[in-house]
């Protein structure tokens, strides 16, 4: 497997982000609506029903109520499942399916271009979920200002780290039905268990040591860091650990995809 070289990419890569957001602007108003109603749906299913029997939560030396720890994990799940299902059964039906890769190969676009479009398109979805989601939480006052912004750019380093993620899977897919192998071992217990519906500390240690190794306990904790302005030292850390993987993941999800469709 040859490591990509920077200098086989170029900015022709976001032609690519452009055809996707072409073909998405004719269905947004459909793109639309699960960002919008789902954080109402489990604001108000956990607040009328888990809530009550859980109380307040001791997070970061304040009490806050349950639905107000959940909030910020509701933006982290939608920026990892916007950008890994666009990377795998999107790009996938692209690559394989309509042949839109196929298409692309024949302009001036190399294959590099190609991948890291389809990644800077997920992450470009995984921004458009924060801020229609980051919209509907902050006007059922779950989120504090100004620290919420910062959910933007975690969005898009979010985004880029699972968009790679989902390009490695698609890359080491042989069909589509095999992106069921992933979700169920990887991003369901990422979902579960990454401090998204209880602190982490109510975990045994082991398991404590495990969530610290998935990336999206890593942006939980960014995201509701920022967004509930609980600021501290294990905020840097979390970033750093994102910056590295995603800064691995994206070249190796290139260098895979190419040996793939070379292949």
């Amino acid at each position: 497997m040859k490591w990509p070289c920077p200098s086989a990419i170029s900015a022709r890569a976001w032609r690519v982000w452009q055809r996707n957001f072409s073909v998405y602007r004719q269905t947004w108003k459909i793109s639309f609506i699960p960002p919008l109603l789902e954080p109402l749906l489990y604001i108000l299913a956990f607040s009328l029903g888990l809530a009550v029997m859980v109380g307040d939560l001791q997070v970061g030396g304040r009490s806050i109520p349950y639905t107000t720890f959940i909030a910020p994990a509701l933006i982290s799940v939608a920026i990892m499942y916007n950008a890994f299902f666009e990377t795998t059964y999107n790009s996938f039906v692209r690559m394989y399916y309509q042949k839109t890769f196929d298409a692309l190969l024949a302009t001036p676009l190399n294959i590099e271009e190609i991948i890291l479009g389809e990644m800077l398109w997920a992450a470009t979805k995984a921004v458009i979920a924060t801020v229609l989601m980051g919209t509907v939480l902050a006007l059922c006052g779950l989120l504090d200002f100004p620290g919420s912004l910062l959910l933007i750019p975690l969005a898009l380093l979010g985004g880029l780290l699972f968009a790679a993620l989902g390009m490695i899977c698609t890359a080491l897919s042989p069909g589509i039905e095999t992106f069921n192998l992933p979700i169920f071992l990887f991003i369901t217990p990422m979902f579960l268990f990454s401090g998204t519906f209880f602190p982490l500390q109510n975990l045994p240690g082991w398991a404590q040591g495990v969530a610290q190794a998935l990336p999206l306990t890593h942006l939980v904790t960014l995201v509701r860091g920022c967004a509930l302005q609980l600021w501290s030292g294990s905020l840097w850390l979390s970033l750093l650990y994102l910056l590295s993987v995603t800064l691995v993941a994206l070249p190796f999800a290139i260098a895979l995809m190419v040996r793939r469709i070379v292949r």
